[in-house]
């Protein structure tokens, strides 16, 4: 007995040995697999998926352009309709305030500082004259919401407090839809969205009622709740904290969508109305709109100054006049005449004076 122990001992350990080789040998695919990747990540569906969003700087002649219009405050007012109107007309007239923003439209350039108007969820209206009457038509009876914030010629809004406005009214009834609750953070989806046609795209949202983070974490036992964004690109997913633009590549060519998310200081969605919103976007490298060759770097600063500033004409964009070739002068030619013996006459010497136009 105590021999066949002997024996049967190390034999076990060898055929354990055996087994654990065996497995591992075909977990590893023969061997032959190649070497996992970081950039690599797993989804749900156990298929890989390489991660090619990346945050980068923001374009540098945009930072350039940043500071001419830093020094304003933007105070955004809704005259009409007041919170909570019931109108009895589907055709609703906006009448804003703005101050401490110059909004205008570069003749040249086709952009400038301006205001972006959403009506409940739809895509944003471009306002660059706040003065003039602005009429959403054709409004389907029951409750709206509308937003208005003052924003950079590039898209990016201005987040100072007074920036933005809110008002939620009524065509003809009240109904529960659009209604977004006062008391909790609203989320507004801002970019991107349209047609790009240079990379990186900016990546913009404001927030209405979210805590700065230093005053949500002071205390962890009060009732203020702290916050962050889900962004999801094409399926992919990461978490922001912080409130500013950031802006991205990436893109595929073609259709892309984004999809902004509100959550709590745990990680759950906070929901509220247009707290979670998708946009379509499409990345055309061939268009030639100036907020894509601002992107490249086609447009010279003085170029795009006009942008941000009102009335401004830049020496490179205004046409050069044309300056005729001189030709080469035709030679005189005088005649001689017979003239007779002149009678001597006295000349005063007179002094010419003459100036220099500059």
């Amino acid at each position: 007995m105590s021999v066949n122990k002997f024996w049967w001992t190390p034999i076990k350990k060898l055929l354990t040995i055996l087994l654990v080789a065996v497995i591992t040998f075909q977990m590893t695919g023969c061997g032959d697999s190649e070497p996992t990747d970081p950039s690599i990540t797993q989804t749900s569906s156990a298929k890989t998926v390489k991660q090619s969003i990346s945050e980068v700087s923001p374009p540098d002649i945009i930072q350039k352009l940043h500071p001419a219009l830093d020094r304003y405050q933007p105070q955004v007012q809704i005259i009409s309709p007041q919170p909570d109107e019931l109108l009895q007309d589907n055709n609703v007239t906006v009448q804003l305030q703005v101050l401490d923003f110059p909004t205008f439209r570069d003749e040249t350039l086709g952009d400038g500082p301006h205001l972006h108007l959403i009506i409940d969820n739809d895509s944003d209206r471009h306002i660059y004259n706040p003065t003039e009457p602005i009429i959403l038509s054709d409004l389907k009876p029951g409750t709206h919401t509308l937003r208005v914030f003052a924003v950079y010629p590039w898209g990016e809004s201005f987040k100072n407090d007074g920036s933005s406005a809110i008002a939620t009214f009524h065509i003809y009834t009240k109904t529960p839809n659009n209604n977004p609750d006062p008391k909790l953070p609203l989320l507004t989806y801002n970019r991107p969205q349209g047609t790009y046609g240079a990379e990186p795209i900016l990546l913009d949202f404001y927030l209405d009622n979210a805590p700065l983070h230093l005053i949500a974490q002071e205390d962890p036992e009060d009732e203020i709740i702290d916050w962050r964004i889900r962004v999801t690109v094409n399926g992919e997913s990461f978490i922001i904290e912080r409130w500013e633009p950031i802006y991205l590549k990436g893109f595929q060519p073609g259709k892309n969508w984004v999809q902004l998310e509100f959550l709590d200081e745990l990680g759950e969605p906070l929901n509220n109305v247009y707290n979670n919103t998708a946009r379509v976007l499409t990345y055309d490298p061939k268009s030639q709109d100036t907020l894509s060759k601002l992107i490249r770097g086609q447009l010279s600063l003085s170029q795009a100054r006009g942008l941000v500033e009102a009335n401004y004409t830049s020496p490179t964009l205004a046409p050069s006049p044309e300056i005729e070739e001189a030709s080469e002068p035709e030679p005189i030619v005088v005649e001689e005449q017979e003239v007779s013996e002149p009678e001597p006459i006295v000349v005063e010497e007179q002094m010419r004076t003459g100036s220099l136009r500059t």
